[in-house]
């Protein structure tokens, strides 16, 4: 079966948007392999017709996904795949940003206290340069919900 591309675009958001309403509840591991089945579909979605910003957007999901579940090994892979691509995008500060962010979160799960400040200070530099408030205010709030590094 072959899907178009406005029908593959619309489930990789479906899929996106969903995920984060299946990480309000991972308490049985029935949850926690719907919501990493979901985040993956929907970051394969978007690796079919996305970006390379959906796909950034899609690894920082993936890693906030495996951060929450505890499992540092994927939530840091997905956070340097996030990182990755977000350099290969340039010039869009937010998504930067969000990537530093996903790799503090993802050392900080590892315990990688250092690291994870390290992470965490670039994502508040990186912050300067992020113009919309709306943007800036989203990964203020990724940055803010962090686990206490100090």
């Amino acid at each position: 079966m072959s899907l178009d591309q406005e029908r593959e675009r619309s489930l990789a958001v479906d899929l996106y948007n969903h995920t984060w309403t299946l990480l309000e509840d991972t308490s049985t591991p029935e949850r926690q392999d719907e919501v990493v089945h979901c985040a993956h579909a929907s970051a394969w979605h978007w690796s079919r017709v996305g970006t390379a910003q959906n796909r950034a957007i899609g690894e920082w999901q993936l890693s906030r996904v495996y951060a929450v579940l505890a499992r540092p090994e994927p939530a840091l892979h997905h956070a340097q795949r996030a990182h990755d691509l977000a350099q290969e995008v340039g010039d869009v500060p937010w998504l930067v940003a969000s990537a530093y962010e996903a790799l503090a979160r993802a050392y900080a799960v590892a315990g990688e206290r250092d690291e994870a400040r390290l992470w965490r200070d670039r994502a508040v530099e990186a912050l300067g340069a992020v113009d919309d408030p709306e943007d800036r205010a989203v990964v203020e709030g990724d940055l803010a919900s962090l686990p206490d590094l100090d």
